[in-house]
């Protein structure tokens, strides 16, 4: 079993259940070395490698296959599953996996970052909404 370091809409925990069809527990963590930008046109965000950046996010641990199968439907064809390391909050480091934008989708990225309290508050319903079929796998 294999831990997710979630960065976007994923550390919403009823986002997470309806995707991986199970209820995960989570732990802060920050990701170094990537940072966090807004998908154009989208209510979601992705990760690319930028050197010094720092992403805070969660981290679920040990998810089954079965989780990580419905996950990879859900994420599709424009991230690729990358392995990292994540520092938790007490200063320990654990192997986790990440969704990283595919580089030939780079261009779809906004210059500006992507909020999560943001996202919770002002887009999570429509969110929702639009991408219920593909959360419902």
């Amino acid at each position: 079993m294999i831990n997710l370091f979630a960065y976007g809409t994923l550390m919403c925990d009823e986002i997470m259940q309806e995707v991986s069809g199970c209820q995960l527990s989570s732990q802060v963590g920050v990701l170094e070395g990537y940072s966090r930008r807004r998908v154009k046109n989208e209510h979601f965000p992705a990760l690319l490698p930028e050197e010094g950046a720092v992403v805070e996010g969660v981290v679920y641990r040990d998810l089954s296959s079965d989780a990580w199968e419905r996950l990879d439907r859900y994420e599709g064809e424009f991230y690729v599953l990358t392995p990292v390391l994540v520092r938790l909050e007490d200063g320990s480091v654990i192997p986790a996996s990440t969704y990283v934008v595919q580089t030939h989708c780079m261009d779809q990225l906004a210059q500006s970052g992507w909020d999560f309290a943001d996202f919770i508050s002002n887009t999570k319903v429509d969110f929702l909404s639009s991408y219920r079929a593909d959360l419902l796998l």
